[in-house]
């Protein structure tokens, strides 16, 4: 009886670890792939953008006044402060973000 037992175990746990690794399997054979026009690219490097940890007042310094600033709002304090070009992203008066807008075609 104690052999059935135990057979009954091992065969429950390779059935349960068998379907779970269904889901994983059938999410690879659907990833899809992501297509940027050579055109929308955009080298950080030749982009003159705000660094992570920058303060808001040296941000202000280089760049100037934005032309536009939302927030902040939440715990911990966010905000963005919207440039020609670019929007920077504040945690507590420092960069955690800088992006540079969509170009429009």
């Amino acid at each position: 009886m104690r052999v059935l037992k135990n057979t009954m175990a091992g065969t429950i746990l390779v059935a349960t670890l068998s379907a779970s690794a269904l889901p994983v399997a059938h999410a690879q054979e659907h990833a899809g792939q992501v297509v940027v026009p050579i055109g929308n690219q955009a080298d950080r490097n030749q982009l003159n953008l705000p660094a992570r940890g920058m303060s808001d007042t040296a941000v202000r310094a280089r760049w100037g006044a934005p032309r536009n600033i939302r927030g902040p709002v939440g715990h911990p304090p966010i905000s963005h402060w919207q440039y020609n070009g670019f929007t920077v992203y504040f945690e507590n008066h420092h960069v955690v973000h800088a992006v540079a807008d969509k170009t429009k075609n």
